[in-house]
Parts: structure tokens; sequence; C-alpha cells
């Protein structure tokens, strides 16, 4: 996983694949736009929207648990093209594949992010994903006092301390681990040490647990059907979501701002299940790897050793990881935590000699630009870019110098996706500790 080795890597990296929606009404007035009937624009795209309601979703999320889905995609490009139309989750989409079309999906102010119907009745519409142009760059800049580079290292000696105590807790004793459940308990404990400062106390740890059962419950309906219905899934995640509200405004001082707190939920959810996976997948990644594996021991060990006995890391040791985080983005590359990305236009566009109406999305870009892009780009680049890193390298490095590990004889380290990739009994492994004074 040498400099060139990961050039090539990337240069070969399968294009990220987006998808616009597009509302029913704009699709009949596209259809029909023209004196007699005839379209006066450029054609939609090819393709069909298949069954009505179902249209192509159920062969997706199908795909999707098989872990298939890459190749349900390139049939799909192979049969119609890098610019076709579906219909997924009940809506006509469009579906776009290609380098290029990831620049205009990074860069354009046409286009705004879409969620789920069931996250956005859960989360609010108001947060940092779905708002657009002046609004988006104002709800970014007020998100960035929790996420801007000076604030992040201030973080890194409280993130090595909840990392430490994770360990401690969850690992240390233990002969088996299920990484992906304790990787979402430790980043869960790090945002929650970071933007409320709760610390580690009896009554400080319950605050903690309740807060993630209800983030728990509250995540596992995202893509849930949104009929409120007694005991539906739905259901139970919107009770889950109102008592994660009260509990976030009540640790947060009573904000008196909901979008605030619609946005600190909004980020709560999406930090700690991203880097969760992430750091999870690398384990996964390094242990198929022993010459990778090998190269991220040494570099660890060596900064190791330049520390005092239970001496924090600091942010100049997290500069020295640079193989360390190369074969992070080498993970998140062959294993993106986000298998699609979904946006939708504010404005009629045009892309790829297809008209991209109201409601739609669109994707392209040269190498290197724009063609492996793990946090994404432009305007929306994700804010927490910085924050993901730092926890991920502070948690390797506790890892790694504390522990060797293999995958337990019962885990073939298959996963699916839903829509979050997820590893067949969340990544079991067998863990011996190593002796090390540091710790």
């Amino acid at each position: 996983m040498d400099a060139d080795s990961r050039t090539t890597m990337m240069a070969t990296a399968p294009a990220i694949v987006a998808a616009l929606v597009l509302s029913l009404p704009v699709l009949y007035r596209l259809l029909f736009a023209g004196a007699g009937g005839k379209p006066t624009r450029k054609p939609l795209p090819p393709g069909s929207f298949g069954l009505p309601v179902v249209g192509q979703t159920l062969g997706l999320l199908r795909a999707l648990r098989a872990d298939t889905a890459e190749e349900w995609l390139r049939r799909r490009a192979a049969a119609h093209g890098p610019v076709s139309r579906l219909s997924l989750f009940r809506r006509p989409t469009a579906f776009l594949v290609g380098p290029s079309a990831n620049r205009f999906l990074f860069s354009s102010p046409a286009l705004t992010t879409m969620n789920s119907e069931a996250f956005g009745r859960k989360v609010s519409r108001r947060t940092l994903r779905d708002v657009a142009g002046d609004e988006h760059a104002r709800v970014r800049a007020m998100m960035m006092r929790f996420l801007k580079l000076d604030a992040v290292k201030r973080h890194v000696a409280g993130m090595d301390a909840e990392v430490r105590r994770h360990l401690d807790t969850h690992w240390r004793g233990r002969a088996t681990v299920a990484v992906m459940p304790s990787m979402k308990s430790l980043t869960f404990d790090v945002m929650c040490a970071v933007l409320f400062r709760l610390g580690t106390d009896a009554t400080a740890a319950a605050v903690r647990q309740e807060l993630s059962t209800e983030f728990q419950q509250l995540a596992r309906g995202i893509w849930a059907v949104p009929v409120n219905l007694p005991f539906s899934t739905f259901s139970r995640c919107l009770a889950a979501s109102r008592r994660g509200r009260r509990a976030v405004a009540g640790l947060a001082g009573g904000l008196p701002d909901e979008e605030i707190t619609d946005n600190i939920i909004f980020l709560m959810i999406a930090a700690h299940d991203t880097t969760a996976a992430l750091i999870t997948f690398l384990l996964r990644q390094l242990d198929a790897n022993k010459d990778a594996y090998a190269k991220v021991l040494q570099e660890q060990v060596e900064i190791a050793r330049s520390k005092a006995p239970g001496e924090a890391l600091t942010w100049d040791d997290l500069s020295r990881m640079r193989y360390t985080w190369a074969a992070a983005m080498e993970t998140l590359r062959l294993i993106p935590t986000s298998f699609s990305i979904l946006r939708k236009a504010v404005d009629d566009v045009e892309h790829g000699g297809y008209l991209i109406p109201k409601g739609w999305n669109d994707t392209a870009a040269a190498i290197p630009p724009f063609s492996f892009v793990p946090f994404g780009g432009g305007a929306r680049v994700c804010p927490g870019n910085e924050f993901a890193r730092v926890e991920t390298l502070v948690a390797v490095h506790h890892i790694v110098t504390r522990f060797r590990w293999r995958l337990a004889a019962s885990c073939d380290g298959s996963f699916s996706r839903y829509p979050m990739p997820y590893p067949s009994q969340g990544l079991l492994i067998d863990i011996e500790p190593i002796d090390d004074a540091n710790h």
C-alpha cells in the first residue's frame, strides 16, 4: 500500500453513484410541456419506472443486503448508459454514474441533499443536509463551531481518554469482541464527551446509556416505512426521536433554537455510524493484508515509544500517522460507508444530453478530482472530516498497540448493506493483549 499503488487504486476507483428524486407533478409537466403533448426541452433519461409503487426498490435492497449492489448498478449502467431513470422508494429517480457526474453533484447550487421521508419526519427538515444556497452556508457556519480545526485539535486528548477507557472496559480481559457494536459505542461516547462534556462517573454513564438507547432506536428506522401505526418500527422511532430531542436540549443547556438541536441530533447520528464503520472495516482489511498491518503497526509503535507511560496523543502525533490514514482511505475506497448519494434538484438542469428536472441529480469529474470523494466535495464537503480522521487515528493507535487480533473461526468477514455496510456478526474477532508499559 505504497504511494504508487495507492495512486493506481484511486485512479481505478469505481465511480460514485448519485440519484435524483423527481416529484410526480414535475414529471407530468415535463412529459406534456409542449403544445400537443410534445416535449419542448431535452428528453428525460432512458429506462423505465418499473412496477407501480414498487419500482426497482426491492431489487436494489436485495442487492444491498447480499453485497451485490455494485454489480446490480453496473448492469443497469450497461443497459441504459450513464444517465437513466428508475423508481426508488416510491419516487421517480434519475440514476447517474461516472466521475464527471460527481463534480456536478458536489458543486452545483441547484442540488441539495435528500433524506428519506422517515428521516425527515424524525430528525426534521432543517438540518445541514436539507438546506441549500445561503441557508446551507448559514447552517454550516453554525455547525462548524463544533467541528472547525482549532476545536478538533483541542479534543485530541479527550478522545484519547475515551478510547483508553473504552478498551479498558470492553476489550481488556476478553478473548472475543464484536468490533462494530463496540466501535458504535465508542464513537457515540466520544460525541457525548465532546458535545456535552459528559464525564465518566456513574450518573454521566447512565445518561450516556440512555441517550445511546434512544439514538440506536432512531437510527434503526431511518429507512422505515413512514406509517405511524401503533407498535410499528416508525412509531417506535418517532417516540425515541422525541425523547432524544428532549435529552439533547437539556444536556446542551436548554437550547432555545430548535434548529441547533436538530443539527446536533443529525450530527450525532451521522458521525458515530460512519466513523464506527470505517474503524471496523479498517481492522478487517488489516487482518486480510499482513503487509499493510505490519506497516501500520510499525508506525504506531514508533509513536507509542516516543510517549511517556499514560501520556495522551497530541495533534503532532497524529500528523505522523500518514500510512495509517492512507490505509483508512483505501478502506473507504474499497468499502465506502455511503454506497450511493441521494440528491434533489431545486432547479431544472441539464446533463449528458438529458433534462434533470427540478427534483433530480447528476455527477461527473476528471481523475483525481471528484473520482475518489470519501468526504464529499464542494460546498457540501463533510464538515466533520477532520473530526472523523482524529477519532479514527486515535482509536486505531490504541487498538494496534494494545491488541493482536484475527477473525474468529465462526466469522467469515462477509457484510451486507442497509444502506450502510454492516459485517457479519458485527465482525467477531479473537483478541490477545500486548504487554506495553505505555498502557
